[in-house]
């Protein structure tokens, strides 16, 4: 069995020796990378517990991480935080590639507890701390809370505190200065009262290098995340962005996703071009198994990686089929790997949402 590492996220960032900058004092030219630039490291959390996921949920959660991260593991290094009482359930069923650090954690969603890194022209990393609040106070974080320090120290990143209450999968960027926003999720009163877009757009200029910001609307309420954009809308390249459509017309996201997608198709990013917007259907059909009211049957969720693309698949052949075809044309020279993952779409989430890349 591999060495245990039970430094907690203190302890890390003390033997690290890294500072925690204060939001006023961070250094400039901060830039949040494209998802698709080399990754030195990609971060995960073996966090389904008992009470959020229940114990067949849970189980079937845990597999489905492990099959991520084994995926992830074969481009680039892994690192999955666990609970000591996991442990050894983790090391079973993720082998040997993928490294485990044991760190207290409420959850598995590493996308919205991890730090967003960015990077300066020198080449200095730091983790932007979002100050988690589970999804506005909506479900036990005290120890998530920790994991973007914790991360960051682990990472050699400097931590940069900010203002602003937000989660990883609420903000796509292509790392040229345009990112795309849900007002739902930022401007919702549950994570920053009181904020105007002006200044939230001022905050994320000073830790990202965000110059445009392509607001969408969401829907506040509809799901825990208060509608996240990494569900709705993701950059392919500069200029290029991947959207979804519920094509049910009763579905609450029926009205909203035809909005975004207008919103989107008259858009420029901050280099002026008009957005090319390509539209990935989601499935008509899911597999019985763990098909529930919060199963999030969508492909927009994909994760970028060191020579891959990992997307779902989730049984509907016609569907996952055009889903590869789609992103074989926007990823040309990378893998598109298709998984199972059904029990975390079960649990409201995705691959991207189970993610946080760390940049070379």
């Amino acid at each position: 069995m591999r060495r245990r590492d039970f430094l907690s996220g203190a302890m890390g960032l003390a033997v690290a020796g890294l500072p925690v900058l204060p939001a006023l004092g961070a250094s400039p030219g901060w830039r949040m990378p494209d998802e698709g630039e080399h990754h030195a490291a990609t971060w995960m959390a073996f966090g389904a517990n008992d009470q959020v996921w229940g114990k067949r949920l849970k189980a079937g959660a845990q597999e489905s991480l492990a099959r991520i991260a084994q995926a992830i593991a074969s481009v680039e290094p892994v690192y999955m935080l666990v609970n000591e009482e996991d442990y050894d359930v983790a090391a079973r069923l993720c082998g040997n590639q993928v490294r485990l650090l044991v760190q207290p954690i409420n959850d598995l969603w590493m996308r919205d507890t991890g730090p967003v890194f960015v990077k300066q022209a020198g080449g200095a990393l730091a983790g932007v701390n979002f100050n988690f609040n589970g999804w506005g106070e909506k479900q036990e974080h005290d120890d998530d809370a920790l994991v973007a320090g914790f991360v960051a120290g682990r990472a050699g990143a400097a931590t940069l505190e900010s203002s602003l209450v937000l989660e990883g999968g609420g903000i796509e960027v292509d790392g040229h200065g345009t990112a795309i926003i849900t007002e739902s999720c930022v401007l919702n009163a549950n994570r920053n009262p009181g904020v105007s877009k002006a200044r939230c757009e001022a905050e994320l200029r000073r830790l990202l290098g965000i110059e445009k910001v392509i607001w969408l609307p969401g829907i506040a309420g509809q799901d825990i995340t208060d509608g996240h954009t990494d569900f709705y809308a993701r950059f392919c390249a500069p200029g290029v962005v991947a959207a979804g459509f519920e094509s049910d017309p009763s579905s609450p996201e029926r009205a909203v996703t035809q909005r975004h997608l207008d919103i989107l198709r008259k858009a420029t990013d901050a280099r002026g071009r008009r957005l090319q917007v390509v539209v990935l259907p989601g499935p008509d059909y899911v597999r019985p198994r763990y098909e529930n009211k919060e199963f999030a049957a969508g492909y927009i969720n994909f994760y970028v990686c060191n020579g891959a693309v990992l997307c779902p698949e989730f049984g509907d052949a016609a569907a996952d089929r055009n889903t590869k075809a789609i992103l074989r044309e926007q990823f040309p020279g990378r893998e598109i790997v298709q998984l199972n993952i059904d029990a975390i779409a079960a649990g409201g989430g995705g691959i991207h949402c189970t993610t946080q890349q760390q940049p070379a």
